[in-house]
């Protein structure tokens, strides 16, 4: 590797300059390029910068530097790369440490919240990803070189747990090392909110800000922090807490289930089986084959490890047809998403299910707001939250209970959680996001798959008792409340031509809607970055929506509709797409067949409209 002292600056340059003349490279990649090559605070990349140019590696730099790695819904993710500002890095992560200290610190001093005789606190966590213990210890010794005490979990914890970790410690602020459910190649870091959840307007903004202002950054070597007490590992205290806080929500009643449980290669088994285990479900099989913690996921489909992919479930129930399971239980690799799979019915050789996350969001609020019912807790103040883009048969289920849904929200449990310290958390009850995103509680405010697990393991318990599974307390929603059918299509659009494409069909949508989806006309189009509503050929008028760049069409059926916003953390755009329809003489089966090649054709539809056809 080239070192500081001995790459020639011009001659590098001038072949800078070169690739841009030849269209080897953008100019906007160079400008980035540049600055890395020549900025005083950036000399320690800038041997290894100057090699790429001089060796002609002019896609990865043009992939490294063609932007600013973006902060996203609740923080700043992407690909691993040395260098670059487009990428994961010492100086990526090193900036989003130091402007979130210049932030915290200014606002603690301008509000005067800021502790008269000690340190504000700060908890960092980190996943089992590559680099994720070097980046986590790279922001302790950041946030204890700016003076803030470090509450430090040694070991693969959970995103829960760390949003926990700020609100049990009282800490101004919190770091999470994670990049969730994204490929082995990702990591990112996840930056927390006094609140325990991550930043809300208009911290979110301004931290930001202060992120893209750092030059010079302020550290202090890990083991001397440690040894003058600015960072201090707390885990044992914390995970005793975290259990406990967790186990809360749960309830006396049978136990006898059978469960295999993967944590996909994450940290998942550090909160989900003391948890399963301390409230009696004894029988719990931790699934081998994902049990290694691993950043490369070796085990999984594509090595991604994600439980919205049902393939991630194929060989657990494998697994479970031989050992006799009754529920299947998958969490992403920070554990804050939770998957599950059952039987159909209760019979040994039934076929199984994997349930989405919005089918899990019903069934939870269904079980939680019986289980108030039966406890003599039933009152309207009672409310769940869920965002714009998570299941109507959420809504439906709450307003046959008389409690209130609050769902106008955007993609993000920041939203969530923002709204539980609105309304207080007295009356919460739960918070979904279709992304299998679930909170019980107010042990945190971020999504928590360890409780999602253990009350869908009460739950899926009390109906195993009853001779029932998951699938058939579905079905019987679905009798009751309408059929409920959901879909996504993720169309990936990378790189700075990504981006144009992405700015360039949002405003196809709201200059020049599509008449008809799927054979059915639209009829009404909501943009929630305008705030405008308006049917075909009408006048748009103001609404109060959530604001975002989101575009929802809704078409001529009641409830059926398609919701379009890039995504916030990867370079894709989302469609969400809904089918409703009231139970049919034939059944529920029978409807949801329908609504399955209803929403395939809405597909089709989409994709034709995502490549400007």
């Amino acid at each position: 590797m080239t070192n500081a002292m001995n790459f020639d600056s011009a001659a590098t340059l001038k072949l800078l300059e070169e690739a841009v003349a030849a269209g080897k490279l953008t100019p906007r990649a160079a400008e980035n390029v540049r600055h890395w090559l020549t900025a005083p605070h950036l000399a320690e990349f800038a041997p290894a910068t100057a090699e790429h140019v001089q060796q002609g590696r002019w896609e990865e730099l043009e992939a490294a530097f063609w932007t600013t790695i973006p902060f996203g819904t609740g923080g700043r993710r992407g690909r691993l790369y040395p260098i670059g500002c487009n990428a994961i890095n010492a100086r990526t992560i090193g900036e989003s440490a130091q402007g979130l200290a210049d932030y915290v610190l200014d606002h603690l001093a301008r509000s005067g919240a800021a502790p008269a005789n000690e340190p504000p606190g700060c908890a960092i966590a980190y996943d089992t990803r590559h680099r994720s213990r070097e980046f986590a210890e790279l922001c302790s010794e950041i946030m204890a070189g700016n003076g803030f005490k470090v509450w430090f979990l040694d070991g693969y914890r959970s995103t829960p747990e760390l949003s926990f970790a700020v609100r049990f410690k009282r800490c101004a602020c919190g770091i999470m090392i994670t990049a969730s459910h994204n490929p082995p190649s990702d990591n990112a870091v996840k930056v927390y909110w006094s609140t325990g959840g991550q930043l809300l307007p208009p911290h979110d903004a301004d931290s930001i800000h202060r992120m893209q202002e750092v030059t010079w950054i302020k550290r202090m070597p890990f083991d001397e922090g440690r040894s003058r007490g600015l960072i201090e590992y707390c885990q044992e205290e914390v995970d005793a807490a975290f259990t406990a806080a967790v186990l809360r929500q749960s309830r006396p009643g049978p136990r006898n289930l059978k469960i295999i449980y993967s944590p996909l290669h994450g940290v998942g088994a550090s909160a989900v089986m003391p948890v399963l285990a301390a409230a009696g479900f004894a029988d719990v099989e931790l699934f081998g084959p994902h049990a290694e913690p691993s950043p490369d996921f070796p085990n999984v489909p594509n090595h991604v490890a994600n439980p919205e992919n049902a393939a991630v479930f194929d060989t657990m129930i494998e697994r479970a047809g031989k050992i006799g399971a009754d529920l299947i239980l998958a969490t992403d690799p920070d554990c804050d998403r939770l998957g599950c799979a059952a039987r159909e019915t209760p019979a040994p050789n039934a076929p199984w299910r994997t349930l989405t996350g919005n089918q899990q969001a019903a069934l939870l609020a269904d079980y939680l707001l019986t289980r108030h019912k039966r406890e003599g807790t039933l009152r309207p103040e009672l409310y769940l939250v869920k965002t714009l883009v998570t299941t109507e048969l959420m809504r439906k289920i709450g307003d046959a209970y008389g409690v209130r849904t609050s769902g106008n929200h955007q993609v993000g449990f920041k939203y969530i959680g923002g709204e539980i310290d609105r309304l207080g958390p007295a009356d919460f009850v739960l918070g979904a996001e279709e992304s299998y995103g679930f909170l019980i509680g107010d042990h945190a405010r971020d999504k928590d798959a360890a409780v999602a697990a253990l009350v869908m393991c009460e739950l899926a318990a009390e109906l195993k008792a009853q001779g029932r599974t998951l699938v058939q307390q579905l079905d019987d929603l679905f009798a009751r409340h309408g059929v409920h059918s959901e879909s996504q299509l993720n169309v990936q659009m990378p790189g700075e031509k990504g981006m144009d494409d992405m700015r360039a069909l949002m405003q196809r949508l709201r200059e020049t809607p599509p008449q008809r989806i799927a054979g059915m006309k639209v009829v009404r189009i909501l943009d929630y970055k305008a705030q405008l509503v308006w049917a075909p050929g009408e006048k748009p008028l103001p609404f109060d929506g959530a604001r975002g760049d989101m575009v929802t069409l809704e078409l001529e059926q009641p409830g059926n509709a398609v919701a379009v916003r890039p995504s916030g953390t990867e370079p894709k755009v989302k469609f969400y797409m809904f089918a409703c329809d009231p139970p049919s003489a034939g059944g529920v089966a029978e409807v949801r067949r329908n609504q399955a090649e209803r929403l395939a054709a809405m597909e089709a539809d989409l994709r034709k409209i995502a490549a400007g056809k």
